[in-house]
């Protein structure tokens, strides 16, 4: 049987899944959704908020039914984002909850490693495909494209989580 805190990990996490499929929707919308990243955000902030397992599972499928929308497609867009989004969730509760790292050191880390786990899996499923996937290739999809939305993770994600830590409504980090 679930706890209390388990059952407010589960709605938050399901509140964070809905928020990743209808923020990209809008962003889509008006052409900025591979500029602003906004399926990243509510996964990011669901590892910090819900934990490891709980971002794991949200990163992992929030792009698998967004493609059943059409964007982005299964292959090998969302396949990929699966693994890049699953690494954000769980790096982000793995290094904030259980190690207690800073704020700004969790998120970093997490964008930094979801990425080199994009880069992997992109570079896997493109050679599966029979096309050419490099270095140049991966530092424009994961960092000059997305500059945008990286500032607006690197300023709004630490100010939400902060927030919520403060007012009480989330567990603060574990303390060294």
């Amino acid at each position: 049987m679930m706890d209390r805190q388990g059952i407010k990990r589960l709605v938050l996490a399901a509140l964070f899944l809905a928020l990743g499929l209808v923020l990209p929707s809008a962003f889509h919308m008006v052409g900025a959704g591979p500029v602003f990243l906004p399926m990243h955000i509510p996964v990011l902030l669901c590892g910090f908020v819900c934990g490891w397992q709980y971002g794991l599972a949200v990163g992992l499928l929030t792009p698998l039914l967004s493609s059943f929308t059409g964007m982005p497609p299964l292959f090998p867009t969302a396949i990929a984002m699966m693994f890049e989004l699953g690494a954000y969730g769980c790096l982000t509760g793995l290094l904030r909850r259980k190690l207690g790292c800073n704020v700004y050191v969790s998120l970093i880390a997490a964008m930094l490693g979801g990425r080199a786990v994009s880069g992997l899996a992109n570079a896997a499923l493109m050679g599966v495909a029979g096309k050419a996937y490099g270095l140049t290739a991966f530092l424009s999809a994961s960092f000059v494209t997305a500059v945008p939305g990286i500032v607006i993770q690197v300023v709004l994600i630490p100010l939400v989580v902060l927030a919520l830590e403060r007012t009480g409504l989330v567990a603060r980090r574990r303390a060294h």
